[in-house]
This record gives structure tokens, sequence and C-alpha cells, in this order.
């Protein structure tokens, strides 16, 4: 069988996928937004800078570089989050496939069923034997009756 085929024809895929894909959305928006603010803070004191004290500047500047810091870190934290999210999401199309596939191993009264992936693992099957599509359209029509 050919694993990318089953991923990607895999209509539940598409959906984790868009799912995913929208929280990373609002994820990086989030950070986008923290980062505007703080670059319009900036802007601010590059032009107030010349009518402060030293003791406002020194104290500024140590804001600024705070604020950069913490939305440096939450920016590494939400790269993190979204990582762990699409490895969840994914992993759960995975379970969804190999659940299925084995089930339908046991009914079809088959011994062993091969996954290739793009690299391959088998070099020469009889394209008869390949039962990707038979167990797509299953995978398919399970999900759709839930």
């Amino acid at each position: 069988m050919d694993v990318n085929k089953l991923l990607d024809g895999y209509k539940r895929t598409k959906i984790v996928r868009a799912q995913f894909e929208e929280k990373a959305k609002t994820l990086n928006a989030n950070v986008d937004s923290l980062l505007v603010d703080w670059q319009n803070e900036l802007k601010i004191y590059e032009k107030e800078r010349s009518k402060m004290s030293k003791k406002e500047l020194e104290l500024k500047q140590e804001l600024l570089g705070n604020k950069q810091q913490q939305i440096n870190n939450y920016q590494q934290a939400v790269q993190k989050q979204i990582q762990e999210e699409d490895k969840k999401a994914t992993q759960t199309v995975i379970n969804d496939i190999n659940d299925y596939v084995k089930d339908y191993g046991k009914q079809q009264g088959h011994q062993i069923i091969f996954g290739a992936s793009g690299s391959g693992n088998i070099m020469y099957a009889n394209e008869a034997s390949d039962l990707t599509q038979t167990v797509l359209d299953g995978l398919n029509a399970e999900f759709e009756g839930q």
C-alpha cells in the first residue's frame, strides 16, 4: 500500500490539517501582534529619546529589552506548541489508518500488508496487489459514517 496516498486521500487528513493550520495561524497572529506593538513602542522611543533624561533612557531601554526578550520567549513557546500540535494531529490520522488497515487485513484474510512510503520499502509488487485505493475508499466511507 502507498502510505502517502492514504494520508493524502483520507478525508479526515484534510479536515485535521485545516483545523491545525487555523490554530497555527491564530497563534502566529498573536506573536505578530505583540511584535507590532513592540516595534511601535521602539519607534516612539526613537522619536522621543532626545528629550529624555539619562535615567529615563536607561529605564526605557531596559523595558524595551525585557519586552523583546518576553516576546522572543513567547514566540519560541508558540513554535514548540505548533510543532507538538502538528505531530499530534498527524498521529491521530496515522492511528486511524493503522486501525483501519489492521481490521481490513483481518477481515480480508491477509497474512501481511506492506506499506510503502516515498522512499519505498517494496522494490517490486504486482500492481494488482496494490490495496491502496480499496483501503482508502473504505477508510473514507467509515469516516463519513461517523
